[in-house]
């Protein structure tokens, strides 16, 4: 598996402060959340496959992406608010790409980053899905800005279902609990399908019986959590419970016009 990386390392000033104020204040209990996993660089692993564009669910004909999309609009700005954000996208054909290869649609847009949530939607929302779902990857590219030098960060990964591009989850998984060991990975798991049930006829069904994406090792290998979604307001639910500090959110909410 390639190291390596180029990226600062460096820390948005305050971060650390801001959640140190919050705690003496008794206002954000060391139980509740840890340092950590409230300020450390974070990086989402957003997949943008072509089977985010598919209708069907509930009756509904509304493609899944537009719901990430709702969902990222909700959390993002309070999110970015205390930590640095970055984004890796797969699927999606991003400007300039004139590579065939589906498996190839892999992209660092950003790394982490302060004030990130306003550039993210805005790719985000000219995402045309796209493509195979190269989640092993993704997670690998997303990792390398962790190991030089080792350092503690989160990786959160939402996807709709599992790797089509021959990469081994799993495997990458143990890589990662081994040679980067303050690495946490998150795996939401958004209106995940298996292979036999297929799409043609839709998702009306609701006694369809909850998937759990093979990605979920990435989770479990290094601590994080696996969280399966089927609305969005599930899918907000995970991005506050695996990015956010979910009591200073409720003290600093975001109004949008």
């Amino acid at each position: 598996m390639a190291r390596g990386s180029d990226i600062p390392a460096t820390k948005t000033p305050g971060r650390a402060a801001l959640v140190a104020a919050l705690l003496f204040a008794g206002l954000l209990p060391a139980s509740a959340t840890g340092e950590v996993d409230c300020t450390s660089d974070a990086m989402i692993v957003f997949d943008a496959s072509g089977s985010m564009a598919e209708m069907g669910y509930n009756g509904l004909d509304r493609p899944r992406i537009l719901d990430a999309r709702k969902a990222m609009h909700d959390t993002l700005p309070r999110i970015a608010a205390l930590r640095r954000l970055g984004l890796v996208t797969y699927g999606a054909a991003m400007d300039g790409d004139t590579d065939d290869d589906l498996c190839k649609r892999v992209s660092m847009t950003f790394a982490p980053s302060p004030n990130a949530a306003g550039p993210i939607l805005n790719l985000i929302d000219g995402i045309e899905p796209d493509g195979n779902t190269a989640l092993t990857e993704a997670v690998n590219l997303a990792a390398r800005v962790f190991d030089q030098p080792p350092r503690p960060g989160v990786i959160v990964l939402v996807t709709d279902g599992e790797e089509t591009c021959g990469g081994a989850p799993c495997a990458l998984a143990a890589d990662l609990a081994r040679d980067t060991p303050g690495l946490t990975v998150h795996v939401i798991g958004f209106r995940v399908r298996s292979q036999f049930f297929g799409w043609e006829g839709g998702d009306g069904n609701p006694t369809v019986p909850e998937t759990i994406s093979p990605a979920e090792c990435l989770a479990q290998a290094t601590g994080g959590e696996y969280v399966s979604t089927e609305t969005v307001e599930e899918l907000i639910r995970a991005l506050n419970q695996t990015l956010g500090c979910p009591l200073y959110g409720a003290l600093a909410p975001v109004r949008t016009p």
